[in-house]
């Protein structure tokens, strides 16, 4: 492929995944862009990196809270208060994303999710034998590390919820 190609293959799938995303409604913090062009923007820099990423040139580092969760999800080590039981899931928070709210609304653009597999694919489409780049390179490893760090995160994030209900605690996540 030549290089203005490429470029336009990037620029068109950015431009196609910005409207790309499906959300459980959390409320907006007043330091990152709110709604749907937010959420869009980084689906769009997620997919515009994602050959960078494939071929090693750039790493994802796991959160530490993600990996003292990773090290111990069950621990209760310094969480004897309230209070410090929901700092702990608030800091999970902030890295895994809102926490499952019954009665939320969810809502999907059908049409940003199809932009956004269009987008992917033709990114995805830019480095041939990607599945065996990707396990060359150690992003294929790096992603599953990551995965899995995010679901010892999730399973520390419900544990302390269920202990913060068992002992009494109103303090607020």
């Amino acid at each position: 492929m030549s290089k203005k190609l490429l470029i336009m293959a990037g620029a068109a799938a950015l431009l196609l995944a910005s409207a790309a995303h499906a959300q459980v409604k959390p409320p907006a913090k007043p330091d990152e862009p709110s709604g749907r062009w937010g959420e869009a923007g980084k689906k769009a820099v997620d997919i515009g990196t994602q050959p960078v990423r494939d071929v090693g040139l750039s790493k994802r580092d796991i959160p530490p809270v993600l990996v003292k969760a990773f090290d111990d999800p069950y621990s209760l080590k310094g969480l004897k208060s309230c209070q410090a039981l929901a700092n702990e899931v608030k800091a999970l928070n902030v890295v895994l994303g809102p926490d499952y709210k019954v009665g939320a609304e969810y809502a999907e653009n059908r049409a940003g999710k199809l932009a956004e597999a269009g987008g992917k694919t033709i990114i995805n489409s830019i480095i041939p034998f990607r599945g065996l780049v990707r396990e060359v390179t150690g992003a294929a490893p790096a992603d599953r590390q990551m995965n899995a760090a995010v679901d010892a995160g999730l399973a520390r994030r419900g544990f302390l919820r269920g202990v913060h209900l068992k002992q009494g605690c109103k303090t607020k996540f």
